[in-house]
């Protein structure tokens, strides 16, 4: 296979529709990404504090006695 120009190059223009429709679709895909990220890191620390809170000895308060 030889590389040409046409391999490589859209020879045809897009139509603004076209354009508007291939950016949406990126734009689209990119905040679903981001969103799948921020879920996964959310539910990551999520585990890590509840395995930090069960490791935590349960300490209870002193009452102090009034003085009379």
């Amino acid at each position: 296979m030889t590389a040409t120009k046409d391999a490589f190059f859209n020879p045809a223009k897009m139509t603004s529709q076209e354009k508007i429709a291939q950016t949406n679709q990126t734009a689209r895909r990119i905040i679903d990404e981001e969103a799948i990220a921020r879920e996964k890191k959310t539910e990551r620390l999520r585990q890590l504090r509840m395995e930090q809170q069960d490791s935590e000895p349960v300490v209870t308060p002193v009452k102090k006695k009034a003085k009379k």
